[in-house]
């Protein structure tokens, strides 16, 4: 742990230098999942040409190695000022008001670069208290260096599993909770099946469930790239109580749809290295 916060403290232009190499070890060596993320992008964007594609592919190996070996890394021991510099946030107030007034509130986004980011921009940001449920790594080592990396401003980082347990104090301890939606569901679960990206996908319904169940608003969360190293996140309500004349399905139909805006207007910025589409 004690290399990675030595490493942290390097300047970020320094980190991206290291990201650089290993895009071109990506890239041009081993070609990292390359045939996962061609078959993806052709799928997503049929109408795109072979060229075109391409181009989105090598964008994503920079988006993907910035994110992964360079951003997250420096969220570790990022200060306050950098990284209100370097992530904007958009309307976070429509949130806190709901929890302000004593309601929960869920906020749904996908897996756009960079994630890890939001998480710490919201909960820089917010007056309220953030929570965002995880699915915890394997390698206990590296889980724990997430973990302090998400919690580097204090947001709260729940297991999902542990989250079961403590959603039912989301009455008593208001508080906006954070879920990436996008995640492809076990067969374990229950699971939603409809088109994502022009292929059959699965979806969880946790958030589903619980804003009808509970009565919650929803909010989407849309991840913009401004530069390399700076971005914005805009928070949009998406549904709110009462839900009697929704359809069955209809939040996660809404997460969806508006997933595929935030992703055709970036595509560089997905995680089409993810074996998303596998049923």
């Amino acid at each position: 742990m004690f290399f990675f916060r030595l490493l942290s403290y390097l300047p970020l232009s320094v980190l991206y230098l290291f990201s650089d190499l290993i895009y071109l070890i990506a890239r041009y060596v081993v070609g990292y999942r390359k045939k996962v993320i061609d078959e993806n992008l052709e799928f997503a964007f049929p109408k795109k040409s072979p060229e075109e594609r391409k181009k989105i592919r090598n964008k994503f190996y920079r988006n993907f190695t910035d994110a992964f070996f360079a951003e997250t890394l420096k969220m570790l021991t990022i200060s306050e000022k950098e990284l209100r510099r370097r992530f904007h946030v958009t309307n976070q107030e429509i949130i806190d008001a709901e929890v302000q007034k004593g309601k929960s509130a869920l906020m749904m986004a996908g897996h756009i670069f960079n994630w890890e980011m939001a998480i710490l921009g919201v909960a820089l940001n917010t007056k309220v208290t953030a929570e965002t449920v995880y699915l915890k790594l394997n390698n206990a080592f590296y889980n724990q260096l997430m973990l302090n990396i998400r919690t580097h401003f204090g947001g709260v980082m729940t297991e999902k599993k542990e989250f079961r347990k403590s959603m039912i104090t989301m009455r008593s301890q208001p508080r906006i909770v954070h879920l990436a939606a996008d995640q492809r569901p076990p067969k374990s679960e229950n699971r939603y099946q409809r088109e994502f990206l022009n292929r059959p996908a699965y979806f969880f319904e946790g958030g589903e469930f619980m804003s009808k169940k509970m009565l919650l608003p929803v909010f989407f969360g849309t991840m913009t790239k401004v530069k390399r190293g700076h971005y914005q996140f805009e928070f949009a309500k998406v549904a709110e109580p009462p839900y009697e004349s929704h359809l069955p399905h209809s939040i996660t139909d809404e997460f969806c749809h508006r997933l595929e805006t935030n992703i055709r207007n970036q595509p560089e910025l997905y995680l089409w290295s993810h074996k998303r589409w596998k049923l």
